[in-house]
């Protein structure tokens, strides 16, 4: 990817996340653009690295090798109207985080056969531990897959699938599964607050728990499994809960979550987007 300019459409968090992670990993900022109304965002952008910005999308595109979509869904098809022009002339790969946007949208609306990438980040961009999910249509090369996977992993790792239709699986597991752990933590922190603990203790002690335990799994050659069998020795205080937690069907109710969430996905990406933007 070295040497492509890249130009993002849209500064918001998730885009400026992604320019951080790049100018962290050390990618030329003089070869990354943005646009964006918000001329406060564009500005601190510049400010803090050094990046090209613009409040016309189509002056930047004109410059770039790589287009990464950062707006949101409702907007993705005026914008693709605006810059199929210079896409199509120019032969961009595009990359998207729009949720919910299928690739054949996108180059339905570009007006001809366009590599796409899709990405699922998740909010952990902010500190370069997302867990990201891609899909790259049949028009996309392998050096163009390696951009996106660069791109994306310079704010944590990535996972290729092989269907479109998966990341919506991915949306319900990495893209809301944050907010899962945070429930989680939220009512171990309400529990330790009622059994004894300070505020601050239970802040701490349950963060860290949480840290400690994701770090184990992903450093460990054990699986979850065995790391839970570890942890959970016989007639001891971790069995017990384990129990209670089975014994209330958490992972009934997990499925049942993520069930919820993978159908609201598709129900998202099913939605009548074609005709916006004509």
């Amino acid at each position: 990817m070295s040497g492509r300019k890249i130009a993002f459409i849209g500064a918001g968090n998730m885009g400026a996340n992604l320019i951080a992670g790049l100018v962290n990993d050390g990618y030329e900022p003089q070869k990354i653009y943005a646009s964006s109304p918000d001329e406060e965002a564009l500005n601190r952008l510049s400010t803090h690295l050094n990046i090209h910005t613009s409040i016309d999308n189509k002056s930047i595109a004109a410059l770039a090798d790589v287009i990464v979509l950062c707006v949101k869904p409702q907007i993705v098809p005026v914008v693709l109207k605006e810059l199929a022009q210079v896409i199509q002339e120019r032969q961009l790969l595009v990359i998207s985080i729009a949720a919910g946007v299928k690739a054949g949208l996108i180059e339905q609306k570009l007006g001809f056969n366009c590599a796409v990438v899709r990405c699922m980040p998740n909010i952990a961009a902010m500190v370069r531990s997302a867990a990201t999910g891609l899909y790259a249509n049949d028009n996309t090369t392998e050096i163009q897959r390696e951009i996106a996977e660069t791109l994306l992993r310079s704010v944590g790792v990535t996972v290729w699938v092989d269907d479109e239709s998966k990341l919506d699986v991915v949306t319900a597991l990495s893209g809301s599964g944050p907010a899962y752990f945070f429930l989680l933590i939220e009512a171990m922190q309400e529990a330790a607050l009622e059994l004894g603990l300070s505020e601050k203790e239970a802040n701490l002690l349950s963060l860290q728990t949480a840290l400690g335990a994701a770090r184990l799994a992903l450093e460990s050659p054990d699986s979850v499994v065995a790391l839970r069998e570890q942890v959970t020795s016989p007639g001891g205080t971790t069995e017990r809960a384990i129990k209670t937690l089975e014994s209330g069907s958490l992972r009934k109710l997990v499925f049942d979550a993520m069930n919820a969430a993978t159908a609201r996905a598709r129900e998202l990406s099913g939605l009548d987007l074609v005709s916006k933007g004509d």
